[in-house]
């Protein structure tokens, strides 16, 4: 042993008192910060300046343990601040990134954009005709049933000046659509014909613009009509708020005819006139910031969004966020389908290149820190997944505890599927809107896209109806829904649906139309033949293929248009009907864009006796004599 070392005496350590060991982590002075949602445990102690295992420690204290890199909730946030002594403010990662750029931003001038005009009103007044006369295009001919279903956005040039139209739905199952419209709108043009009034999509018109604090134009449609009464329209709005300027009141009223194409002009005009008077500007320099308008699957392309952009100039290989969804913009095409490589202010444009597909009406931002933005987006959607998973387990175990108490609560569960997301958003609010207290409407899932059978086999497993809005079921589908005794209802009219559920949920469904599929073809080659028009060569998958029958051109599992089989040839030779497993060449009527891919379903529709539920007719007519 070493002699010093011998000698030497232990050192001893004195303990720290408990009350300085133990001694909150309390800031002398109250400080404000502000913080973004999904912020990490680093950053929020970064925000604090205290060191991030004291973040922790508090964390821990909890019973809690996170890492250094985790992603914090919102209320977690703020209550961990409040142990340091700090006021939190939450705010939106968009909001965040926009005040950065604003305040990076130098020499920004703002300069004017063009106005964006939102048309409104009734259902069949004429809004959509309105604008295909400004267009000069026939929008019309590709909606079901002459009713527009989705919102679709378009640019008009007038005297060198750029207007920007939006076209809501104005049937009332849109009314959250027309309501998201507004919110993104400078002008509200409010389409009235002069033969029928005011009506109740009227009157939520109004509202939504009042409630969205934008000025309002009229539109007194279809005044070429005989029984056309533009001054009994203008008396209607003017006992509702809207003094027309004529009788000494501020609302602009234009008396136009979408079908003549009178005094368009002046209309144009004053939309104009008015959208001046908000001196409307924007800042072309800063990164583009927008609303998403609708989103849809396509095939080859993927999700692809319809956006406006609001503020800034949206350009190729810029990365964004909006919603939970992340992506990098690969392309964009304006309201024509042409590519564009920038998109200045007040500009719709389609977006290619988002990972996922966005919920109609989120806010759409372009960011600098692409892997923040990966990391907030990947967090908003852990927490919607978290918030889906909570709400189907709660509504489950009190639904189960309302049939165990009540006995008497009846439950019908639907799956439901249409083209675009607005349409899905509609449909389930809608839908939900029908429950009694005899019958719930329990929506069990809803998405975009063709039916598939993983929608099959949970319409299996949750004894659901699987509800079709504009799609058709994959062919494996078709045949799990028959072996499994899956009923699946398709349409293409969104009321049609409403008023299919309602009977349903009342006992007052009764089946007259049977639908038969007859078969199924696939376009594997196309022609144009002068004086024929576009032949597809097509092979006959199953079932057969009849001339003069019904067809309907799906794409996607989407369907696009329905006619009739105008021509049908085997090589040569006319034919009547072609059987599976041979090829042939068809032709459907009024329409030349069939493509290599597209199925040809053909159908038929037979009418049907109805009888009572679990009785045969003979036994429905027997109690029909007894009573």
């Amino acid at each position: 042993m070493h002699p010093v070392r011998a000698h030497a005496k232990p050192v001893r350590r004195e303990r720290q008192p408990a009350t300085m060991r133990e001694a909150p982590l309390v800031r002398r002075e109250p400080i404000e910060i502000t913080i973004t949602e999904g912020v990490t445990v680093k950053e929020m102690a970064e925000k604090l300046e205290v060191r991030a295992k004291d973040v922790i420690k508090v964390l821990l204290d909890r019973g809690m343990l996170v890492t250094i890199n985790q992603s914090l909730d919102s209320g977690l946030a703020v209550e961990v601040a409040q142990k340091f002594n700090a006021t939190a403010k939450v705010i939106s990662f968009e909001e965040q990134a926009a005040g950065e750029v604003v305040q990076q931003e130098t020499g920004g001038e703002k300069v004017p954009r063009a106005p964006v005009i939102t048309v409104m009103g009734h259902v069949d007044h004429g809004k959509t005709s309105l604008l295909d006369a400004i267009r000069e295009t026939d929008t019309l001919a590709g909606e079901a049933g002459g009713i527009t279903q989705h919102i679709g956005a378009s640019q008009v040039n007038v005297d060198g000046r750029r207007i920007v139209f939006i076209d809501t739905p104005g049937h009332a199952a849109f009314t959250r659509m027309r309501a998201r419209g507004a919110k993104v709108t400078d002008v509200v043009v409010l389409v009235v014909a002069a033969d029928d009034g005011v009506m109740p999509q009227t009157l939520e018109a109004i509202d939504h613009a009042r409630a969205a604090k934008v000025p309002i134009l009229v539109a007194v449609n279809k005044i070429d009509k005989p029984d056309a009464m533009p001054e009994r329209v203008k008396k209607q709005l003017a006992d509702r708020g809207l003094m027309p300027e004529d009788w000494g009141g501020e609302t602009v009223m234009v008396e136009v005819s979408a079908k003549e194409k009178t005094n368009l002009k002046q209309f144009l005009e004053m939309v104009l006139l008015v959208s001046d008077l908000q001196e409307l500007r924007a800042t072309p320099t800063l990164p583009a910031r927008g609303v998403v308008l609708e989103a849809r699957l396509d095939r080859g392309r993927g999700p692809v969004a319809t956006v406006l952009v609001q503020d800034g100039t949206l350009r190729s290989g810029d990365p964004f966020i909006v919603g939970s969804v992340f992506g990098k913009v690969r392309a964009m095409f304006d309201d024509h389908g042409h590519p564009i490589k920038e998109a200045a202010p007040a500009t719709p444009v389609e977006v290619l290149g988002l990972n996922a597909l966005p919920e109609a009406g989120d806010q759409f931002q372009v960011v600098a820190d692409e892997v923040k933005a990966k990391q907030v987006a990947s967090f908003r959607e852990q927490k919607m997944r978290e918030a889906a998973l909570a709400a189907s387990a709660r509504m489950t175990l009190d639904h189960l505890h309302e049939q165990l108490e009540a006995g008497t609560v009846k439950e019908l569960p639907l799956i439901l599927k249409a083209d675009v997301h607005g349409s899905v958003e509609a449909l389930c609010e809608q839908l939900e809107r029908l429950s009694s207290e005899q019958v719930r409407i329990k929506i069990v899932h809803s998405g975009v896209g063709g039916i598939s059978e993983t929608d099959v086999l949970l319409a299996s497993a949750s004894n659901a109806v699987v509800i079709g809005f504009n799609v058709r079921p994959e062919r494996k589908a078709t045949a799990m829904a028959q072996q499994e005794s899956v009923d699946i209802r398709l349409h293409n009219v969104i009321y049609e649906i409403l008023d299919e559920i309602r009977l349903a949920a009342t006992g007052l469904l009764e089946p007259t139309i049977k639908e038969t599929i007859l078969g199924r073809v696939e376009v594997r080659e196309t022609f144009r033949i002068p004086r024929v028009g576009m032949v597809a060569g097509c092979y006959v998958l199953e079932g057969k293929i009849m001339r003069d029958a019904d067809v309907r051109v799906l794409r996607d599992n989407v369907v696009i248009y329905q006619s009739k089989v105008s021509s049908l040839r085997r090589f040569k030779d006319d034919a009547k009907e072609v059987q599976a497993g041979y090829e042939c060449g068809a032709t459907v009527s009024n329409f030349p864009d069939v493509k290599v891919g597209d199925i040809l379903e053909v159908f038929a529709i037979e009418k049907v006796v109805a009888a009572l539920a679990g009785a045969s007719s003979q036994e429905a007519v027997g109690r029909s004599r007894q009573a």
